[in-house]
Order: structure tokens, then C-alpha cells, then sequence
């Protein structure tokens, strides 16, 4: 897959956990959440990753699906969970509402579509420090530092 033209095809642009996004759906539908917060009940995006680049960690308020479309494998960490590797033989994984995450290819580019539900807002999106991630998860700390920036 060349990572350029799929970007440029998709009119994807540039995320701030890293890679590049388009968001494809938000639905019609709003819920209001036990603290008050009204959220669509889901949102996808489109997520491209070039190869050798990755996500910094980050999590979010929702549940998040991530689908795995085209290009080589994907690996998606989860702090507390593990990792979890998406291709085409095992094309969907899941982060849980809260989870740190982050994911890298594993050489080529590839393509992955997020759906997340409630949907998503970037005022429920927190990038990781590390001091915060390595105080929490330890015994993790090489990963995390890399994954950071």
C-alpha cells in the first residue's frame, strides 16, 4: 500500500497522536451519559499509520473498535491489557473506555478505520505523559518512552 497516495485518495490529514485521520461517520443519534455529557452514539474514522511511524499513547472516554483495512499488520498496545495485533487474518480488537493505547506498524503502512462509541470528541481524548504512564504501568516503561513522541 503507498501510504501517500491512500492519505491524498481518503483526504486524510495529520492527527495529533500521530499518523493521519478522516472521520467518515458521526451519528445522528445523541445519548446523554449518567455525568451529563450528550455524545453522539458513535463516530469512525479512517487511521493511517506510514511505516515507521506510530500513535503516542493516548486514551479515550469510550469504547474504541479499531478494524484493520489494508497494508501490513498493525500492533496495538494496551496498557494493562497487552498488546494485540490486527491484520487481515485477525482484523478487529477493541480498547476499552479509559485504556492507554497506542499502536505502531509492524513495516508497512497500513489502513485501519476507529469507531467509538459513545462517539468521540477531542475533549475526551488525553495524550500520555510519561511520568503518568510509567508511575501506573512500571514495569512498561521502555515502551511507553518510545511510544511517547
Amino acid at each position: 500500500m503507498n501510504a501517500e497516495e491512500t492519505a491524498q485518495r481518503l483526504g486524510l490529514i495529520p492527527h495529533p497522536e500521530g499518523g493521519f485521520y478522516r472521520e467518515t461517520f458521526r451519528s445522528p443519534i445523541r445519548l446523554r451519559l449518567p455525568d451529563g455529557r450528550v455524545r453522539r452514539a458513535s463516530t469512525a474514522i479512517h487511521y493511517l499509520l506510514p511505516a515507521g511511524a506510530h500513535s503516542r499513547w493516548h486514551r479515550v472516554t469510550s469504547d474504541e473498535i479499531w478494524h484493520h483495512y489494508d497494508g501490513g499488520a498493525l500492533r496495538l498496545y494496551r496498557l494493562g491489557l497487552g498488546e494485540v495485533r490486527l491484520s487481515r487474518s485477525e482484523p478487529q480488537a477493541v480498547v476499552p473506555a479509559g485504556v492507554w493505547q497506542a499502536a505502531e506498524p509492524e513495516g508497512e503502512a497500513v489502513l485501519v478505520g476507529c469507531t467509538v462509541a459513545p462517539g468521540f470528541e477531542f475533549e475526551d481524548f488525553a495524550l500520555g505523559e510519561a511520568a503518568e504512564l510509567v508511575r501506573e504501568f512500571p514495569g512498561e516503561e521502555a515502551l511507553i518512552r518510545r511510544l511517547l513522541g
